[in-house]
């Protein structure tokens, strides 16, 4: 349903297109691993994904659960909660290693949190943490990178900003774009296993900024 719910919605705030690499295929039991940049931009990656025949399991912060509706939601359909830095911290990983196991694709978010930036301009991703490498060796699942561009335009900054960027985004309808990578394999190794990742992930939102003329991924490429 949420999948359902965010291919509905996207369309109206904004103008999403979707590429991947021709080799991306986006298989049973994969985790998908995304930039995150907005609170908009699960719901941009949702869309996406769901043009492409996917709607994985999403984990989420556990605050979600605790909205009106969205909680009922999220549970129904098998979403993850992520409990940060509380002891309940390690069963979402135990959760997700199970919907892998069920064949279920699982979508997580390697930088764990938002960017503090106020603006709306285009940014490489953050640091990746732990938990993906430990899920992939765990599981032994393959991770699709995807890179998303164009979320921080509905929505970006203060709480205000916020509000205001989601009111008068379908008037704007700024352009979106969702890059699917080609799945990798991590290696064993957490450090190794976490920097590969974040390197994909890179290059995918590379491409998506890219297609939509970001300075920041412009100038990337021209480096």
């Amino acid at each position: 349903m949420l999948s359902r719910l965010a291919d509905v919605l996207v369309p109206a705030v904004g103008r999403l297109t979707v590429t991947a690499d021709t080799d991306a295929p986006l298989a049973p039991g994969s985790i998908i691993v995304a930039n995150h940049t907005s609170l908009a931009d699960p719901a941009v990656v949702l869309a996406a994904l769901r043009r492409l025949g996917a709607e994985p399991v999403v984990m989420a912060a556990a605050g979600l659960w605790r909205v009106p509706l969205l909680g009922r939601v999220l549970s129904r359909d098998g979403h993850i909660p992520v409990h940060r830095r509380d002891r309940r911290a390690a069963r979402c990983l135990d959760l997700a290693a199970a919907a892998l196991g069920d064949g279920r694709m699982v979508l997580i978010y390697g930088e764990g949190g938002l960017p503090r930036r106020t603006d709306a301009a285009e940014a490489a991703p953050a640091a990746f943490r732990g938990g993906l490498a430990r899920l992939a060796a765990r599981t032994g699942a393959p991770v699709v990178p995807v890179g998303q561009a164009g979320a921080r335009r509905i929505t970006s900054g203060r709480t205000g900003k916020q509000i205001a960027g989601l009111v008068t985004a379908p008037l704007r309808r700024p352009s979106l774009h969702v890059h699917v990578g080609a799945p990798i394999t991590l290696p064993g190794d957490r450090a190794a296993g976490t920097a590969e990742a974040h390197g994909a992930v890179t290059a995918a939102w590379l491409t998506a900024a890219g297609l939509l003329g970001e300075p920041a991924a412009l100038a990337a490429h021209r480096g």
